[in-house]
């Protein structure tokens, strides 16, 4: 009678303990991401949310299309979730734009889908939506390229070109857009 007592309560213990253990978190729809690149010794980091195309190809960058619905249109947030990300440990130019060192957020300018403006902001630690102009430290005009193919998840990289030089690209479905860095 003991035992089959002791079998009964341990039986309940484990099915109390399983039932109390969470569901697995399934992964996130649009997944944190970090790019980071050192040039002449200084580290330049770009921390983002990477969104999906999801089957949403060509109806992405279009005023009617998903960027379009957000409020800050024609003003895209560059990623998803929080705004994005970029802080540096030196002085450096984005393209002709100088950007002392420390964070911004990293906004792009879409009126024209196919001739992107990379917009640097002073705001820190907003949400992916909140904009507000009057922070804005400058705008760069980007270059314009197509991938080689759909790029499915929304892509920064940062590359070391030699000496003080590097690059930012951002690509995501179609469209691949770049401009030159420059650390001083």
């Amino acid at each position: 009678m003991n035992r089959l007592i002791a079998c009964c309560s341990l039986l309940a213990v484990a099915a109390t303990l399983s039932a109390q253990t969470p569901a697995p978190k399934p992964p996130p729809k649009s997944p944190p991401a970090t790019e980071s690149v050192t040039i002449a010794g200084k580290a330049i980091t770009i921390t983002y949310s990477s969104p999906g195309v999801k089957g949403r190809e060509g109806h992405i960058f279009t005023k009617d299309g998903q960027i379009g619905k957000d409020p800050t249109y024609p003003v895209w947030r560059a990623g998803a979730n929080n705004a994005t990300k970029l802080h540096t440990d030196a002085d450096f130019k984005i393209g002709a734009l100088a950007v002392p060192k420390g964070d911004y957020t990293l906004y792009v300018d879409i009126s024209d889908p196919d001739a992107w403006v990379l917009v640097v902001n002073t705001q820190t630690g907003q949400w992916g939506t909140v904009y507000d102009k009057t922070k804005d430290l400058g705008r760069v005009k980007m270059t314009m390229t197509k991938p080689m193919a759909t790029v499915e998840n929304l892509k920064y990289t940062l590359t070391a070109l030699g000496g003080t030089t590097g690059k930012l690209t951002l690509e995501w479905e179609d469209h691949s857009a770049s401009v030159l860095l420059a650390v001083h």
